[in-house]
């Protein structure tokens, strides 16, 4: 007296995403552990771990299967675009110094003005 379990897509499953209406994809089988949620003394959290003795006493909230075929397609992960390494700093570094070097300069000659003018004022 088995029947078929229920076939739920993926859209209608990531619709229950709250703590008062929470299902879980488990293996390709769909729980509906929202009475579960309150009643955790680890909160909800744990049941991203649960242990396999938890995952036993699942069955009495297991609601169906998932449909594979509305399951999104895994993705590989791709790094970022990034800028291609210069190894020759050469450039960056001769600004970089002059950025520090030039103010220097200006306040170095600036200096040597006023001390000449003053020499030749007295």
């Amino acid at each position: 007296m088995s029947s078929d379990p229920i076939v739920h897509a993926f859209d209608e499953v990531s619709k229950h995403n709250s703590s008062k209406d929470c299902w879980l994809i488990i293996y390709g089988k769909v729980y509906d552990v929202t009475p579960f949620m309150e009643d955790h003394p680890g909160g909800d959290e744990v049941l991203l771990s649960a242990s396999d003795s938890a995952r036993e006493m699942m069955s009495k909230y297991y609601i169906g299967d998932i449909d594979m075929e509305t399951v999104p397609k895994k993705r590989t992960y791709s790094s970022p675009k990034q800028p291609q390494y210069n190894q020759d700093k050469t450039p960056d570094f001769v600004i970089k110094i002059l950025q520090f070097l030039v103010p220097l300069i200006i306040l170095g000659l600036a200096f040597a003005f006023r001390h000449y003018a003053k020499e030749k004022t007295e």
